[in-house]
């Protein structure tokens, strides 16, 4: 009986516990009330081509589409976070699409395993939005109406 009991009080407090465990990882959706596109682009890998690949794509879906009528998120994770650190070459190019309404959001797992293997964390660029786990962001996105794109 109080195997019973125990296990109805863990399951209830699990129920209890899941929806903020989820949503203490995530960052809000961006504010753009009259977008009618929302895309992800999911970005993880380290290949400079690739990541000139995701920003090309973001600047054409900006030209494509009024600003105000497209939200484009690039999510990095794993070596996909090398365009978002401050030594960057492409460094001024995130920082102009983020002017122009693009988040670029950083992985914080991903930062936080650099530093454990290095004894270092690197500097990422402040203007990049970080969140805790880059593919629960990208999985939040989409349950949230966005379409996931890996170019």
């Amino acid at each position: 009986m109080r195997l019973q009991i125990f296990r109805t009080m863990l399951l209830a407090l699990l129920v209890l516990a899941a929806p903020t465990l989820s949503s203490a990882q995530q960052v809000p959706l961006q504010d753009k009330p009259f977008a009618e596109h929302k895309i992800v682009l999911q970005l993880s890998d380290g290949d400079a081509k690739k990541q000139a690949l995701v920003l090309s794509v973001a600047n054409n879906l900006l030209k494509a589409y009024d600003p105000d009528k497209i939200a484009v998120e690039v999510v990095a994770f794993g070596p996909g976070i090398d365009l978002l650190l401050s030594g960057s070459e492409r460094r001024k190019q995130v920082e102009s699409l983020i002017a122009q309404g693009v988040r670029f959001d950083i992985c914080l797992n991903t930062v936080d395993t650099i530093e454990r293997e290095t004894g270092k964390r690197p500097e990422f660029i402040p203007a990049a939005t970080p969140v805790q786990v880059g593919v629960g962001q990208i999985l939040f996105l989409a349950e949230n109406g966005y379409t996931v794109v890996r170019p």
